[in-house]
């Protein structure tokens, strides 16, 4: 039990918590892309004719985003398993990294879909339909007019969806996945709960300083292409 705050745990703490930086970076990755790629598959559902589509689109967006990130993860580890040895495959081999990535790629997921349709109907159906009056084809259209602008809408709130991703990320420890969380866990565990308070102290300055970091870049990305719009706009 912890009796004094001692300091220099924090900063013997940050190598140790660092070295596993690498997973951390991994899963969030791998998420982001597979989840962005999904998101652009359900926001084409949602923005199509078909209402069976538009339903079951909606409707998955609707139970991800209800579904808290800890409960989508158990179910997803625990739940994977079972469905597959029905069918006669055993999955309790696989990489507990595998069973993070397809939970936060799933609701990534759903969050992306709603960026990129609120993105989409953002843009002035007009522009479309001038640039395609003109003699661009629809592709060509949607690359050079739509596409540019629902970037600059969507930004903000993928840079957003991106922190939250990464802060959500940590529960991973949960199921025994060890990267920054994880090691802060295991480092607790090992001092058998003493100066616990420092170790996370000095958790909590990598979060800060990635999150920092990442609305910094995308503060400047928007910045970037906002100013590529205005001048879209005025030749």
């Amino acid at each position: 039990m912890q009796t004094y705050f001692d300091s220099a745990y924090i900063w013997g703490a940050l190598p140790q918590l660092l070295s596993f930086l690498h997973v951390t970076f991994m899963v969030a990755g791998l998420s982001v892309l597979f989840g962005t790629i999904l998101g652009f598959i359900l926001a084409v559902m949602k923005l199509g004719t078909s209402k069976a589509s538009i339903k079951i689109a909606n409707g998955y967006t609707t139970i991800l985003r209800c579904t808290p990130s800890i409960v989508l993860l158990f179910l997803v580890y625990y739940g994977l398993p079972a469905i597959a040895s029905n069918f006669g495959t055993d999955l309790n081999h696989l990489d507990t990294s595998i069973y993070v990535v397809i939970t936060f790629s799933l609701q990534f997921g759903a969050i992306m879909s709603e960026v990129m349709r609120t993105a989409y109907e953002a843009i002035d159906r007009g522009q479309y339909e001038a640039a395609v009056s003109v003699g661009l084809s629809p592709a060509q259209a949607f690359r050079r007019i739509v596409l540019p602008q629902a970037s600059v809408v969507a930004l903000p709130n993928f840079g957003n969806s991106l922190l939250e991703l990464m802060k959500e990320g940590s529960l991973a420890y949960t199921i025994g996945l060890v990267d920054i969380m994880g090691k802060a866990s295991l480092i607790i565990s090992n001092n058998y709960n003493s100066h616990s308070l420092e170790i996370y102290l000095a958790l909590s300055l990598i979060y800060w300083v990635l999150s920092i970091l990442i609305e910094q870049f995308f503060s400047k990305l928007e910045k970037i292409f906002s100013k590529g719009k205005l001048v879209i706009k005025t030749t």
